[in-house]
């Protein structure tokens, strides 16, 4: 089986087990039955104004429903969006339960980085190296591609930014997202579109490896009015938040093809980069490395980016031990685009509420605009119509979790991170809904 087949077997219809009993699926068809008319009776609670009734029986309803969609044929290739929304549909009935938990603030930079670090490894561990060779096989549809994402994207959400009139930081957060990578989940998308899969793969490759220069450039040209923009620190956290995991996941991969007496020289070598990591979070820790170098972004760059052979070794060493790991790789990183959906839903719930009808039409027509000159772009240059589906996916569908992480790292997460939680449901919906198009298509040709 294929990554990408993996990706949409356990991403697209994640939780779909078939355990062989009609005793769960039955369980899973009455919980979708109850989940539905609990959301019915909540609706009947909020029209009463009986809020008691109200919040608790759409949360369960939703939540209920998104567990067991899998039961109803139509919409197992949606369940993960289905996720999703109830990941935003209950923090804004229930607040303050996904802003801490046991004394921890749940938004915190120290907790949300390693979530969407493990989330892209995750998605990285479904790569391979081989994935950068389509630079050299197709050359000028990755141009092509590069260049269609980085200038449609963020320029389209200028403009969306500017018409909605939004508050600046939200505004900002319109472009940051314009400005950000392919989605990871493209690649699914165009795997279900039997669109060209290797130039996909490779696009999103290239546009991730392109970020730390290109996101920081846009966000400084076009957003530097809106919100502060330090180029530096920002090139900063998307190599942390993308390049080092993926990094990583890229060392396993490497890590495959390698003989015995290799594998234990890189042991050896991951073991000796994690001096310098133990080395600076000691310091840190008693406030004394960055404070007396004043180099803290260089150092701090410097720890992570140590780190990456010796988390590739780990995760290579487990997988050797048990392969399946890999397997389950996508789910960790589903769980994790829930954990940081909710997480920022909750910290900028007052804002949603106000802003959320306009920031969903804004996402639509960013969206739509990238589908429709990613394509029309493409046709233009020359690209025959499947690499030009294959950009109008990778265009339109932008990397949700590296924006949410950047807001993070800025301490703007119910601001600049909150256009990103509209954005991604809609993201995911829609491809699903253009790539099943575009397959029926390809079935009728």
């Amino acid at each position: 089986m294929s990554s990408i087949s993996r990706i949409w077997r356990y991403g697209g219809e994640a939780g779909n087990v078939r355990v062989g009993s009609v005793f769960f699926g039955r369980l899973k068809t009455w919980g979708f039955v109850i989940g539905i008319l609990l959301i019915l009776i909540g609706g009947v609670g909020w029209l009463g104004s009986l809020d008691l009734l109200t919040r608790p029986c759409i949360a369960v309803g939703i939540v209920l429903v998104a567990v067991c969609s899998s039961a109803v044929s139509k919409l197992r290739g949606h369940q993960f969006t289905l996720w999703i929304i109830a990941a935003v549909i209950v923090p804004l009935l229930y607040p303050s339960g996904f802003q801490r938990l046991c004394g921890i603030e749940l938004r915190s930079p120290w907790l949300m980085l390693p979530v969407t670090q493990l989330v892209m490894f995750g998605m990285g561990t479904q790569m391979s190296l081989r994935d950068f060779a389509g630079v050299v096989r197709a050359p000028w549809g990755i141009l092509i591609g590069v260049i269609s994402q980085f200038t449609i994207m963020p320029l389209v959400g200028y403009c969306l930014a500017k018409a909605s009139n939004l508050p600046g930081e939200i505004a900002a957060g319109i472009i940051l997202i314009g400005s950000c990578s392919s989605g990871l989940a493209s690649n699914v998308m165009n795997y279900i579109a039997r669109a060209n899969l290797g130039l996909s793969v490779t696009l999103t490759a290239v546009t991730t490896l392109l970020a730390p220069t290109v996101t920081p450039f846009w966000m400084k040209v076009l957003a530097s009015h809106l919100v502060k923009i330090d180029f530096l620190s920002m090139m900063s956290d998307i190599i942390k938040i993308v390049i080092v995991p993926i990094g990583a996941a890229m060392v396993h991969d490497w890590l495959k093809n390698v003989e015995r007496p290799m594998r234990a020289k890189v042991a050896a070598y991951s073991l000796a980069c994690l001096i310098w990591p133990a080395i600076c979070i000691n310091n840190v820790a008693r406030g004394k490395l960055f404070a007396v170098t004043g180099f803290g972004e260089v150092l701090e760059i410097t720890t992570f980016l140590a780190a990456v052979p010796a988390v590739g070794w780990l995760f290579h060493a487990l997988w050797r031990r048990w392969n399946r790991i890999q397997q389950f790789m996508p789910i960790l990183s589903m769980g994790g685009i829930i954990y940081y959906t909710a997480v920022t839903t909750a910290a900028g719930r007052n804002e949603l509420l106000s802003v959320g009808g306009v920031l969903l039409v804004v996402a639509m027509a960013h969206n739509l605009a990238g589908y429709l000159l990613g394509y029309w772009f493409s046709r233009l240059m020359g690209l025959n119509k499947i690499d030009a589906r294959t950009v109008s996916i990778e265009v339109g569908m932008q990397n949700g979790g590296m924006a949410t992480g950047i807001a993070t790292m800025m301490g703007k997460l119910s601001t600049l991170g909150l256009p990103a939680i509209v954005f991604s449901p809609w993201m995911n919906f829609s491809a699903s809904l253009l790539a099943n198009y575009w397959r029926k298509k390809s079935e009728k040709a």
